[in-house]
């Protein structure tokens, strides 16, 4: 081989290898960092927006389509491909004292504020419920709960206009324990309702002290 061969090749893996690599970097963000979970029925904000928009996200028609997942996708991709890491490590039971108002549905801002865009007010798309309605939580883990703790906002809050608080939500349902498992389905009476509301369900995950702080948005029918 002469060394005028030699170098072209040595050229031609180099571009190569330079080419590949925002194809690998946009491969890796593409992909959920680790398995936990979220509630997938009625969709939790980011779950929503990844299972509506996720193989079409760089659609401009999103923008007028469903202008709160536009703005998510526009502030933090990875909310979305990360659907299944809206947790907090070491609460230690506080909730409230750990998640200011206004930050509920980002977990307190949680992973250096990469679930911020959840916080957002405005139209979120919602899931038609009726009084009694089922939770579905996907726990690719396995993790299992401590317990769960559901809350509905109280009838007159717009989510459309109002940044969500604790003194905003109902709880309508705590649950015990429940053991491993790719799905779980909670119970929950949320009567004398109409309209826009917000689910935000705390998953309290048994494997170690971690916490999951998921809004979904309804519209009680």
């Amino acid at each position: 081989m002469n060394t005028k061969t030699s170098k072209s090749r040595t050229w031609l893996a180099r571009a190569l290898v330079l080419a590949a690599a925002p194809l690998m970097a946009l491969t890796t963000m593409a992909a959920p960092a680790a398995a936990h979970g979220s509630i997938v029925d009625p969709a939790s904000r980011n779950y929503g927006c990844w299972e509506r928009w996720g193989s079409d996200h760089l659609n401009p028609a999103m923008a007028q389509e469903d202008p709160m997942c536009w703005q998510a996708w526009q502030d933090n991709p990875n909310a979305m491909w990360n659907w299944n890491g809206l947790y907090r490590n070491n609460v230690g039971g506080d909730h409230q004292g750990q998640i200011p108002n206004g930050t509920l549905c980002s977990g307190g801002r949680t992973e250096g504020g990469r679930y911020n865009s959840m916080d957002a007010v405005g139209p979120w798309k919602t899931t038609n419920v009726g009084s009694n309605f089922t939770l579905h939580l996907y726990d690719q883990a396995q993790h299992g709960a401590d317990y769960f703790r559901v809350y509905v906002t109280k009838q007159g809050f717009n989510p459309a206009t109002q940044a969500l608080g604790w003194n905003d939500l109902e709880l309508v349902q705590t649950t015990g324990s429940r053991p491993p498992a790719l799905d779980t389905y909670i119970n929950v009476s949320a009567p004398g309702r109409s309209g826009h509301h917000v689910v935000f369900t705390i998953w309290q995950a048994s494997h170690m002290d971690q916490a999951y702080y998921l809004c979904s948005d309804v519209n009680f029918v």
